[in-house]
């Protein structure tokens, strides 16, 4: 019987241990999981009438169970002895063994084959003492199969070719992630959220950056509806297929409950939002996201259900995507979460934003911090990035604050204090450019390399830095449309708080097709992530602080980054930075 269970979903590969994974290179060969995944490897391999099956001899449509069989004992033999010995051991290997050549052809395809999977693995036990140790739990189990996985590869190449590899490549071989995780009784019984407690929720997390990753869609569409009735009526779960990731968004716990279906997306919330640890989470949860919900439950709300509903007698926000691939998008997470983020900020009277914020450091102790609000590819953080090459030694330190979302608050002295969501970004790959300034490339997860849009999600800050809370100096519209000259310069400053009230509210960008718009957009706020699901609300919070702005002092004005015209998609956001600087530095013409 196998210390472990296993699913094969689609291109997903998903191990559920207790306590251990298989000890030996022969009870890995003899698990269960090793023989499904070679089934499900030949399948494929007899409907492409691959040449690589001419190993067995014999016509390709003949090829059945005890061919599969004889080829899983041939290959339990070959970790342990030469090829030579084989069919002196195993009857009918005879002609399996005759063609070496081809056989390590056919192992080399098998291994990669099981590369090719997205592999996660969960580590759960009810009363366990697996987290209070986690690295020693991920060295008997995920390190512990990555080293078997590449020790049976390797003992089957030199056994079978009977010579040493000159190259050694330490290849993600086991699982890519692996996470501990347990329910918990967070939820009163009796309420619609007591069907959550058996899902269990993650403690720990390991993870092997660069990580590449390929969900079914590449663009996010549609907005977020409210709906009036709480999602959680509607579903059942079941907790075996689900996970949480609890994530300290901001100053809020957002519980972020999501299908198998997508774990790849689920797990690449480790890269954006810090995981919750145990005293954060003694707190009530501020919002519960239910992402993948499977069967029809929720297109009784809408054709395209990305819902949300507003739980006022628990004080909770609830929100639900289907379980469909045109969801499988790590925007629609993102997003969906931010969006309920803005919500609870409006609730508490604070401004929610959708742009960047840094604070920046030049030579002689000057300091600004700057926020920098913009749609998807207004060119906020191509600016910034180019401020950050071009500064050169002027700059000594640029603290990220928020590279997406975020709050704005009034302190009890007036100023304007401006705080963050994410400790990652999630951006374009073909926006990274060499000595990128958000982070480390050997630390990103990398989503659909080969489509357009591609993406990556990579760290950029720390948590302390995002909440901390900083005074806001300057507070600039990205305007990635219009064309400079004497009548629009790079930065132009906003003289009256009605005047950058209505430029900010208009939200007008070219849209650079990361969503399913293109063209001149008009935006509320740019902010569909809540802002525009409760303008009301907005309006009269944006309007307060807007003219508090102005009694404040902050600067306010529009950025000219041309992100969006035509050959100006490098240069423009340089050209902005430029100016940046000089105003920073107190140069402006």
């Amino acid at each position: 019987m196998d210390s472990f269970s296993f699913k094969i979903l689609e291109k997903k590969i998903i191990i559920k241990i207790k306590d251990r994974i298989c000890e030996t290179s022969d009870e890995m060969l003899s698990s269960r999981l090793f023989r499904d995944f070679v089934k499900i490897c030949f399948q494929e391999l007899i409907e492409k009438e691959s040449p690589l099956l001419t190993v067995f001899q014999k016509p390709i449509n003949e090829i059945g169970a005890d061919d599969i069989n004889c080829f899983v004992e041939v290959i339990k033999m070959l970790t342990k002895m030469p090829l030579a010995s084989i069919p002196k051991l195993i009857e009918n290997a005879e002609g399996l063994v005759a063609d070496k050549e081809r056989l390590n052809d056919l192992i080399e395809h098998l291994y990669n084959f099981w590369r090719g999977y997205e592999r996660f693995m969960i580590c759960r036990s009810k009363g366990s003492d697996l987290d209070k140790r986690p690295y020693r739990t991920f060295n008997k189990t995920v390190e512990s199969l990555t080293r078997m996985v590449r020790s049976i590869y390797r003992d089957l190449q030199e056994n079978v070719l009977g010579q040493h590899p000159n190259i050694y490549r330490q290849v993600r071989a086991g699982a890519e992630i692996s996470t501990i995780a347990f329910p918990r009784d967070l939820y009163q019984k009796d309420s619609p959220y007591e069907k959550l407690n058996p899902v269990s929720i993650i403690r720990q997390m390991l993870i092997y950056p660069p990580l590449i990753l390929n969900p079914p869609m590449n663009k996010r569409t549609g907005k977020f509806e409210r709906v009036d009735r709480n999602p959680l009526d509607l579903v059942n779960l079941d907790s075996e297929e689900w996970l949480c990731y609890p994530a300290k968004v901001g100053s809020l716990l957002i519980m972020i409950y999501f299908h198998e279906k997508f774990f790849e997306l689920g797990f690449s919330l480790c890269n954006l939002f810090e995981l919750a640890d145990d005293e954060f989470m003694k707190r009530k949860p501020d919002a519960v996201y239910l992402f993948g919900v499977p069967g029809e439950a929720l297109y009784e709300f809408s054709a395209f259900p990305t819902v949300f509903y507003e739980d006022t007698a628990n004080d909770c926000l609830v929100a639900a995507v289907p379980n469909k691939d045109d969801f499988g998008y790590f925007g629609y997470l993102k997003k969906m979460v931010l969006t309920l983020f803005n919500i609870k900020m409006m609730k508490a009277e604070k401004m929610p934003y959708h742009g960047a914020m840094v604070n920046i450091l030049l030579k002689g102790n000057k300091s600004s911090t700057i926020l920098i609000i913009g749609d998807t590819g207004a060119g906020k953080s191509e600016t910034l990035e180019a401020f950050r090459t071009i500064g050169g030694s002027e700059i000594e330190e640029i603290t990220i604050i928020a590279d997406d979302m975020g709050s704005l608050d009034i302190d009890e002295n007036g100023e304007i204090i401006g705080y963050g969501t994410e400790i990652g970004a999630f951006v374009r790959l073909d926006d990274l450019q060499p000595g990128y300034a958000f982070g480390q490339i050997d630390r990103t997860i990398i989503m659909n390399p080969n489509q357009t849009n591609a993406r990556v999600i990579i760290p950029v800050t720390n948590y302390n830095t995002i909440i901390k809370g900083y005074k806001v100096d300057y507070i600039l519209y990205a305007n990635n449309y219009e064309e400079v000259d004497e009548d629009h310069p790079l930065i132009e400053q906003i003289n009256s708080s009605e005047k950058a009230f209505e430029t900010f509210k208009e939200g007008t960008a070219m849209s650079k097709g990361t969503t399913t718009s293109t063209g001149l957009v008009h935006t509320y706020f740019v902010n569909i992530f809540g802002a525009v699901q409760y303008k009301q609300e907005h309006d009269q919070i944006a309007k307060r602080y807007f003219e508090a702005f102005y009694q404040e002092g902050v600067f306010v004005g529009q950025l000219r980054t041309r992100l969006g015209i035509d050959g100006w998609e490098r240069k423009g956001p340089e050209e902005a930075a430029i100016a940046l600087l000089k105003l920073l530095a107190g140069k402006a013409d």
